[in-house]
């Protein structure tokens, strides 16, 4: 049987995405690659925010085309009271409802937990919010960048003489689309045991918190406050990024004693090695400066692909800085088909991230990229029994 025709573990898997932008969306997307049957609500005008967000190509929004893969886009509007009533039919016979509403709007629309999981007691719902359920913040919309700045990322990301920095992408509502794949799947197997479902609540601020680690509790036991180290490590030394003769830069890490006796020796300062700080980890790192000078004077002499060689040989960990060209001809990530290509109805052929893991019986895969809006609408509305005739009458409502 190939790749192509094994069933994805998750096949029997039902699932409505009534979530919007990054985060929700994400989480959706996973389940679809490993085989979930996952039915996108979309709005009837405009759609999931994120076709607009971001690079547009002849009209299509390309990180629609890879967060909207694997899904089948159904059009719905729920704050209609037909769309309500189209949406508690749909959420009889699913086993997974992922929504980012603000707390109280599924309830107010008549779609909270309580009344969905009367009709189907194995319904698990994930609330994916900026802030969670409860709190002073929780009616608050909620954003990554807040998320970013709130668990001490931005505080903790830049050089130690500028300002706290944010990423330049979506940081906090990835990682917390991730966090909320595993809450689902935790929540499921939960219902073999119980035979019931239950509500998950993710809020986009907690898990970079669980990134962050360990400045809650180093705060805690030895109230420190971990600042800004721009390339440099609190931990270990010398890692940093040190430019090449012919300009490009290379990452070095020495995250063990022994990575750092080697390196150290390839560089021609083996006389570190007699200093008895260097044996340890920590206090290699107070002396960054020298270190990094040791390293960096040694790189800037050679090429970088002359840097990368030496390292390999004598085992110290290296890279070059990837640009995006980089990625998609490095031979590593062909080797473990780290990138996807697939055929796009309107775009053509599209690269992308595959699922970021690998299955040896059950592999996941990518079967479509993003859909048109509504392209499922008649296909799935069909099969809870709404004739042409109903179907033509809720589009002149609005409600699809």
């Amino acid at each position: 049987m190939t790749t192509a025709t094994v069933p994805g573990p998750l096949a029997d898997l039902r699932v409505l995405d009534a979530s919007n932008l990054i985060a929700g969306p994400l989480t959706t997307m996973l389940l679809a690659d490993l085989g979930a049957d996952v039915i996108k609500l979309e709005h009837p005008r405009g759609g999931d925010s994120l076709r607009t967000h971001g690079a547009q190509k002849d009209g299509h929004g390309l990180w629609w085309k890879v967060l909207g893969r694997g899904k089948r886009s159904v059009t719905l509007n729920l704050s209609h009271p037909r769309g309500q009533e189209v949406f508690r039919q749909l959420a009889v016979n699913v086993d997974l409802i992922v929504e980012n509403y603000r707390p109280g709007t599924m309830q107010r629309w008549g779609l909270g937990y309580d009344v969905l999981s009367a009709a189907n007691p194995g319904l698990v719902m994930a609330h994916v919010t900026g802030f969670g359920q409860t709190g002073p913040l929780s009616a608050n919309p909620g954003f990554g960048t807040l998320a970013e700045s709130m668990s001490g990322f931005a505080n903790r990301n830049g050089a130690p003489d500028g300002p706290p920095t944010l990423p330049p992408f979506g940081l906090a509502d990835t990682v917390a689309g991730i966090t909320t794949a595993f809450a689902v799947m935790t929540a499921l197997w939960a219902r073999r045991m119980t035979g019931h479902g239950q509500e998950v609540d993710v809020s986009i601020i907690e898990p970079l918190l669980t990134v962050l680690e360990p400045q809650l509790i180093e705060y805690d036991q030895m109230n420190t406050v971990m600042g800004r180290m721009g390339n440099r490590s609190p931990v270990n030394a010398p890692r940093n990024m040190y430019l090449s003769r012919d300009g490009r830069w290379v990452a070095i890490s020495t995250s063990t004693q022994s990575t750092a006796d080697r390196l150290l020796v390839l560089v021609g300062r083996a006389d570190f090695l007699e200093q008895a700080w260097f044996q340890n980890s920590h206090q290699r790192a107070q002396h960054s400066d020298e270190l990094d000078e040791a390293v960096g004077s040694w790189v800037l002499t050679r090429d970088a692909d002359e840097v990368l060689a030496a390292c390999r040989e004598a085992g110290a960990p290296a890279s070059v800085v990837f640009t995006v060209p980089d990625i998609l001809r490095d031979p590593q990530y062909a080797a473990i088909g780290a990138i996807a290509t697939i055929e796009d109805p309107d775009l053509g052929p599209l690269r992308m991230a595959n699922t970021p893991f690998r299955l040896s019986a059950t592999p996941p895969r990518i079967r479509w990229s993003g859909p048109r809006l509504g392209e499922h609408t008649d296909e799935v509305l069909g099969k809870l029994g709404l004739s042409a005739d109903e179907l033509s009458e809720l589009r002149g409502l609005g409600v699809l």
